[in-house]
């Protein structure tokens, strides 16, 4: 079988997994079942997670008015590992081993989502991760929701060359895993369709980094050689707002030289004077201006919970939403809490997600989303400028690196493999 058949075949299970509704309903009992919330709620990373533990409370508020889970009452567990990698993993072990949580949804950077995995392997807990990462990993404790690289970096280079006729390729990040990984596979996928080396600047930068105006006239530069540049930005958190002030304040227009975001969401530009930035790009799968009656809904909901119709929704926490329904949908199906039997079932359940239409939850454990290319406009809203005609399934390993572009994801049984080679017909591990 190769990487596409298998593809082929795990696409044909979105299409019928959406069509099954129903769940069972467990046995009353007077305890809770309880949920962790492991997001920084301090440091660097408060500026995009608190958001992310507010939408995870109204979930569970939400869920437990309609009669909680399993005849019992969901109960919030809230840790702050305080954008402390190491301290991730630490409350991950507390919330698993002294509060018994029952699942996890948390981290936003990977060097986190890495620090907890061998915690969630060893105590067999159940992890949502909701924001897009580079790809190169699939753990059966893990469920990503947020998107791989296939559904959102790889997109918004392909709008950029086709759209913008984008010629030069500044990658700029923040120093760690994802960052670097992701422009691994965008300097190797821009390679194979000719980009040459000398037109592709790397850049990175540590976080909470604040003084752009070295790095912001180097780019200047960089766009200066008479061909059309762009700006591909994996900044995560703080850094964000000097970066985007920095253009501002040396001129540099979307009609010069874009930047497309893969971090940067309503939330964060809610801090930002938006001016300056107005047609610069963002690559999400969901934008809080997407017309729906679902996000409609969600929105109306979620300015009723937080009490302040001025909060933002965003891409992430459309991914706690749709991962939050998909662990109470899994949990209906399986009657119980158990990790290994939620995990089993948690493959292959569709809920509605917010853009229209339902995601499903894939044999790699990642889901299928529609992917977004919007403008900032002047109200800190995007103005969607492009989307995929359909839903795209989240691809655990690259196509594009060597040693990724043989290896599938497939946690069902017998495979129950997460990085499987097609070509020597062998698992190369359990963890990844």
């Amino acid at each position: 079988m190769t990487k596409t058949t298998w593809k082929n075949l795990t696409a044909g299970l979105a299409l019928g997994a959406a069509a099954v509704l129903g769940s069972v309903t467990g046995a009353k009992a007077e305890d809770t079942i309880k949920v962790g919330i492991l997001h920084s709620l301090s440091g660097t990373m408060a500026i995009s997670e608190t958001t992310l533990k507010d939408v995870m409370l109204m979930l569970i508020d939400e869920q437990n008015k309609k009669g909680g889970l399993l005849g019992k009452k969901l109960e919030a567990v809230v840790v702050d590992p305080a954008s402390n990698w190491p301290l991730f993993a630490e409350k991950a072990k507390e919330l698993l081993e002294v509060q018994k949580v029952a699942a996890v949804f948390g981290c936003w950077t990977s060097v986190s989502r890495k620090s907890v995995l061998p915690v969630f392997e060893q105590d067999n807990g159940i992890l949502f991760y909701p924001v897009q990462y580079e790809g190169e990993e699939s753990q059966r404790n893990v469920f990503y929701t947020g998107a791989a690289p296939n559904q959102q970096a790889i997109p918004a280079v392909d709008y950029l060359m086709a759209n913008e006729k984008v010629e030069r390729w500044v990658l700029a990040g923040t120093d760690y895993v994802y960052p670097r990984t992701t422009n691994k596979i965008l300097e190797a996928y821009l390679k194979a369709k000719g980009v040459k080396p000398e037109d592709i600047m790397i850049n990175y930068t540590p976080f909470g980094h604040s003084d752009w105006q070295t790095i912001v006239a180097d780019i200047k530069k960089f766009g200066s050689a008479g061909k059309k540049t762009a700006v591909v930005s994996t900044i995560n958190g703080d850094a964000n707002v000097p970066f985007y002030k920095e253009l501002g304040n040396q001129g540099i227009k979307a009609t010069d030289i874009p930047v497309v975001a893969f971090s940067v969401g309503e939330e964060e530009l809610a801090g930002l004077d938006t001016a300056p930035l107005v047609g610069h790009l963002a690559a999400w799968n969901y934008f809080m201006s997407i017309d729906t009656p679902e996000n409609k809904a969600f929105i109306d909901q979620w300015h009723a919970f937080i009490k302040n119709d001025k909060r933002t929704s965003n891409d992430p926490m459309e991914a706690h939403y749709i991962g939050f329904n998909m662990w109470v949908k899994a949990v209906e199906k399986a009657g119980t809490t158990d990790p290994d039997a939620v995990i089993d079932a948690l493959i292959g359940v569709s809920v509605p997600n917010l853009t229209g239409g339902y995601s499903t939850m894939m044999p790699n454990h990642h889901i299928t989303k529609p992917v977004l290319i919007g403008e900032i406009m002047d109200d800190g809203q995007f103005d969607t400028v492009w989307k995929t005609a359909g839903l795209v399934p989240g691809d655990a390993w690259s196509d594009f690196l060597e040693g990724s572009k043989d290896l599938i994801s497939d946690w069902r049984k017998p495979m129950s493999c997460g990085n499987f080679n097609v070509v020597t017909g062998k698992c190369g591990g359990a963890g990844e």
